[in-house]
């Protein structure tokens, strides 16, 4: 891997002379403008720091609109971006498998830094058997449920990375992504400072929306296609029940398919969750097998198309994860 992320940097400067509209050239535009530049490592990562940096920051987010971000690879012209910028924010948690390699390429000794989930409690993982041994015994840990990738460079490693989808881990990184502005850019400290209250107070008013109307549902469990869900279900007192593990476009084998089959009968699911990037062909299968309906529960790590052009954020795709979570489980 790193004599790739080598190969990789010898071309750079040829990029750097011959590329006049990339992602370099915008950062270049915004330091004349007297912007600082941050480049983000996926969705939740550039939401929030466009929320606190606003107007005094250019915010370059790596992955594409509509991109899946799991198995994404950075190219040349956003390594090159990363030697230009002040500021690089990334989750961390294992979610961006080439972060390390890519900051131990790089030369640029001023870029700070942030992996945005240091300090929070991470999620262990379960196997998939050992789930099945042990559901009806320990139901209420099942949201801890943790696959890891089958190939080894796209593993997360021991820990669920979707911390984000726990308001107030978000709230957390929202924090640190402003200690991050803070440090380089103090003149505007207080800017960054007073974005952040607005944006907490936001974030603790959609935690307060998630837990009154979760709480007196009557049915817990949700099945999902994408183990991505552990964090809000712990937030909230829901039982997540993955069809397959943390790279959300995998294959289950058939037993796997069986046991939730079985297990949405037996405990009267009526929704099998699938998220918006990514194919519903297996959400369709189980759902037409018990009668049941599909619907979309997004772990909110990229804007589709529709949601682009609807302007949404962070918070309107957890307040559509909501009202999807309340209709399935009333």
């Amino acid at each position: 891997m790193k004599k790739f992320w080598s190969i990789l940097l010898t071309g750079i400067l040829l990029l750097s002379l011959f590329t006049g509209c990339s992602k370099t050239q915008e950062l270049a535009d915004s330091n004349d403008e007297g912007k600082l530049s941050v480049y983000t490592s996926f969705y939740p990562m550039y939401d929030f720091a466009s929320k606190i940096g606003g107007d005094k920051i250019n915010a370059v987010n790596m992955v594409p609109d509509g991109t899946e971000p799991h198995h994404w690879e950075p190219t040349a012209a956003d390594i090159a971006g990363l030697e230009k910028a002040s500021v690089f924010i990334y989750n961390g948690a294992g979610m961006e498998h080439w972060v390390e390699d890519v900051l131990e390429s790089i030369q640029n000794d001023n870029l700070i830094a942030v992996e945005a989930s240091e300090g929070l409690t991470l999620l262990e993982g379960h196997s998939h058997d050992e789930h099945s041994e042990n559901e009806d015994e320990n139901h209420e840990d099942e949201e801890h449920e943790h696959e890891e990738s089958e190939h080894e460079e796209h593993e997360h490693g021991e820990f669920d990375p979707h911390v984000w989808l726990d308001p107030m881990n978000a709230k957390a990184e929202m924090e640190k992504i402003k200690d991050a502005l803070v440090m380089a850019d103090p003149d505007n400290s207080d800017y960054y400072e007073a974005n952040y209250t607005k944006y907490a107070a936001e974030i603790e008013e959609l935690d307060k929306e998630f837990r009154d109307t979760l709480s007196p549902l009557p049915n817990k469990d949700i099945i999902v296609t994408h183990q991505a869900f552990g964090y809000l279900c712990h937030a909230y007192g829901l039982n997540q029940v993955p069809v397959e593990g943390l790279t959300p476009d995998s294959e289950p084998d058939p037993a796997r398919v069986a046991e939730i089959i079985e297990f949405a009968k037996e405990h009267k699911v009526n929704v099998i969750f699938f998220e918006e990037l990514v194919s519903p062909k297996v959400a369709e299968v189980i759902a037409d097998a018990i009668g049941a309906g599909t619907d979309v529960l997004s772990p909110v790590e990229a804007l589709s198309d529709e949601q682009k052009e609807a302007k949404d954020d962070y918070f309107a795709v957890m307040r559509q994860n909501l009202a999807s979570l309340k209709a399935a489980l009333k």
